[in-house]
């Protein structure tokens, strides 16, 4: 089964049924062969951006932790293995969740599903 990470921007978009999502990532977001994964450093992400006024969602993050149990998107913790890469990751990309959320994907081997430009500086597999 192949594995999936989704990125901070995927993970809203599917709650928000954007039209955003390429084709490729609502065929893999809708296939129940695939197994999806969210770092909780994107609830986190959500939970800064929203403080600092720069997000407003119509939902909470227990909603959207729910949603993700609904939908089998298994959120996973931040592990030592990640930040061992972390460390050595170079800084192609400022961005500490979206640094965070590489590490991960590299971590567990996972696809990486993100439109981010930035993201694509880097040896991880993706999806757009």
């Amino acid at each position: 089964m192949k594995q999936y990470l989704l990125d901070t921007h995927t993970l809203l978009w599917m709650q928000d049924d954007s039209n955003m999502l390429s084709n490729k990532a609502r065929e893999i977001l809708e296939d129940s062969n695939c197994n999806l994964y969210v770092s909780v450093a994107s609830f986190w992400e959500i939970s800064i951006k929203q403080s600092l006024g720069k997000l407003k969602l119509e939902y909470t993050l227990d909603e959207l932790s729910e949603s993700c149990s609904a939908n089998s998107i298994l959120i996973l913790p931040i592990q030592i293995s990640a930040l061992n890469i972390l460390k050595d990751l170079p800084f192609l990309h400022r961005d500490p969740f979206d640094r965070i959320i590489v590490s991960t994907a590299v971590d567990m081997n996972f696809s990486l599903i993100t439109k981010d430009i930035n993201v694509h500086k880097y040896d991880v597999k993706l999806v757009w």
